[in-house]
């Protein structure tokens, strides 16, 4: 991947934007796809739309990915100095305690730590449970509610982790023989910003290489999936999708305490294609014909299923009549958590896989996935 493109994954990575507040990852985006785009434009719940005319101006690709990263909101401040908080999106309880947040405030951005009663004073059927996130507080070094106002904070600032991203080379071995190397990257705000780097890449390549398809690409950075595929509401209606791509990151099954049939795919094995979760059974033809164009080019790739949760693909492929659609994914472990792990590779080749897959999609193999 060229310098420019790891650049830009890192500052939208590391950038602020949960559910609700995602400006800031949006103009990086935009800043990032306007050279690359025919068209550039923004619906009115937010979500940024790129598009990439091909040779004909149907189908309609879509190739959605969201900004908006799991994140808090501040609910209350006690008169102690200390501050409650709400989630935005799904955190498990237990990756919470001890990590260090980013208030953002219209007087600037405050630093705090996540904490609770010590663990010193609890008595031992109190230590003997998990922490709940409504017994735990955001301590910012206030001595009352007076200091916290002072800092600009209030009811309804929203929060994210602090959490910068980084990347490590390491040897690559796979059944006891080395297998080159590749990057692991650590950071937070992989769900979803993997998924739309993705996209982002894939209309930069497209116009870089002058990358020739019979269709029309139209990219799209969604705004609040964590709190319910809200932005992939719009999108869809607004662009009327013949094909939809959802570009996500996978729970990756490779640690401890998980089985192959929880969660089959591995860091480093290749993209994943979902083939079930809890918001969509995806186009059975259409994951075939993905299936056959990866191995075509000789694409590593995986079989995925999620049992529970869903994607802006849930949403879309409802839209209007409906549009034959598929979810792929970079395997990422600790979504959901301050610091994610995915491999480099993985987000190259989901990127290579879906250039090749555009070549491909005239209307005729489009109308084709619904056609019996």
């Amino acid at each position: 991947m060229e310098k420019d493109s790891v650049e830009f994954f890192e500052r939208l990575s590391n950038c602020f934007g949960p559910s609700g507040f995602e400006r800031e990852a949006l103009k990086i985006m935009r800043e990032y796809v306007k050279p690359y785009s025919d068209r550039v434009s923004v619906d009115k719940l937010g979500s940024l739309i790129f598009e990439k005319k091909g040779t004909a101006d149907a189908p309609v690709i879509l190739l959605p990915g969201h900004v908006d990263e799991v994140g808090y909101m501040v609910s209350n401040i006690t008169k102690q100095g200390f501050i409650t908080f709400n989630p935005l999106g799904g955190w498990f309880d237990q990756t919470l305690l001890g990590q260090r947040v980013r208030i953002r405030t219209s007087q600037g951005d405050v630093d705090g730590v996540i904490a609770s009663k010590p663990p010193h004073l609890l008595s031992d059927e109190e230590r003997s449970k998990v922490v709940k996130k409504e017994h735990m507080f955001i301590d910012v070094g206030a001595s009352n509610e007076e200091e916290v106002k002072a800092m600009g904070i209030r009811i309804g600032n929203p929060a994210v982790p602090i959490s910068l991203f980084s990347m490590r080379e390491k040897k690559k071995f796979k059944d006891g023989k080395a297998k080159g190397k590749e990057i692991v990257c650590f950071g937070k705000a992989f769900d979803d910003r993997v998924g739309a780097f993705a996209a982002a890449e894939t209309i930069k390549i497209l116009s870089e290489k002058n990358v020739k398809h019979p269709n029309r690409i139209v990219g799209a950075a969604t705004v609040q999936e964590e709190v319910g595929l809200r932005g992939a509401r719009t999108t869809g209606y607004i662009t009327k999708p013949d094909l939809c791509i959802t570009l996500e990151i996978d729970i990756s099954g490779d640690v401890p305490g998980i089985e192959p049939h929880q969660a089959p795919t591995k860091m480093g094995d290749g993209p994943s294609i979902t083939t079930f979760d809890g918001s969509m059974i995806p186009n059975a033809d259409l994951v075939e014909f993905i299936m056959k164009v990866a191995d075509k080019g000789k694409i590593p790739y995986q079989l995925s299923q999620i049992a529970r949760g869903g994607t802006d693909a849930g949403i879309i492929h409802l839209s209007h009549a409906g549009c034959p659609s598929v979810v792929l994914n970079v395997p990422t472990r600790h979504i959901h958590s301050h610091v994610g792990v995915f491999c480099m590779n993985d987000l190259d080749n989901c990127v290579k896989l879906v250039v090749d897959l555009l070549k491909r999609l005239d209307k005729k193999t489009v109308d084709g996935f619904t056609t019996y």
